[in-house]
């Protein structure tokens, strides 16, 4: 991915955000043991007045553990759909999803609701923050809704608040945030229950340059702290070139795996 003309401003970018913070370790490699998720003829039809729309047509796709995966494509291409349906959101029309040994396709509503708060952890484009609660209590939030005792999940929602940038922001309401301090919360929030898999739409889409660069320096080294499995959709190449792997699609379908160090 060195190769991509905006990697090198990127990364200069992010190289930055992470001498600000006094964190320079390099994401190391990852010894794969076995695939995180894996999708076999993933299929996603919609029903129109106009007739069937394939939003994805037989996708197969085949995600190591601890890999951070970009997936890019114009839009209407089916990464956002293809995101849903890893995060339990929607339901494939056919084929089959795994994500740690789970399916989620064949799950019932109540044990899909505990995949979506246990296994996954989602970051939104518009953060999706609640408004009428604090910076720590939205980032604390999930983990209530999985049992966790309050003050345990206080403590939680204060060291993750802490670890990005944000330990100065717990009594805030959102308004009171930047996009970028919003967007780590919402980091934050997505893995305070310690998912296997992070799932990231657009993250850095309304941010400016130097928002998304400390955004993605964020996730890259979450990732490996937190040995989490990211899949991120993006249109941003300068956002894919952080990835160790980037799934490029089209017309509902995957063109192309380029994989960070493969030859070609």
């Amino acid at each position: 991915m060195s190769t991509c003309p905006f990697a090198f401003y990127y990364r200069r970018q992010i190289a930055a955000a992470k001498a600000k913070t006094g964190n320079t370790a390099a994401r190391s490699c990852v010894e794969i043991t076995s695939a995180m998720i894996t999708t076999t003829n993933l299929c996603k039809r919609y029903d129109s007045e106009a007739g069937p729309v394939v939003a994805l047509d037989s996708v197969n796709l085949h995600i190591p553990r601890g890999q951070f995966t970009a997936v890019m494509g114009p839009s209407g291409c089916g990464k956002s759909t293809l995101l849903n349906l890893l995060a339990g959101l929607d339901r494939p029309s056919s084929g089959e999803i795994d994500v740690n040994a789970l399916r989620p396709g064949a799950m019932s509503e109540a044990r899909l609701t505990e995949y979506r708060r246990r296994v996954v952890g989602v970051v939104f484009q518009f953060y999706n923050l609640l408004p009428t609660l604090t910076v720590g209590e939205n980032i604390a939030l999930p983990a209530l809704l999985v049992g966790s005792p309050e003050r345990q999940a206080s403590a939680r929602a204060e060291s993750l608040a802490a670890r990005v940038g944000l330990a100065h922001r717990l009594s805030h309401r959102p308004h009171q945030l930047s996009g970028g301090e919003m967007q780590r919360a919402s980091i934050a929030r997505a893995l305070i229950n310690n998912p296997s898999v992070l799932l990231a739409d657009e993250p850095t889409g309304n941010l400016d340059s130097h928002a998304a660069a400390e955004v993605l320096s964020l996730l890259e080294e979450l990732s490996e702290e937190m040995e989490t499995t990211v899949v991120m959709v993006t249109h941003s190449r300068e956002a894919a070139a952080i990835a160790d792997a980037i799934v490029h699609m089209r017309d509902g379908r995957v063109e192309d795996v380029h994989v960070a160090g493969a030859a070609g």
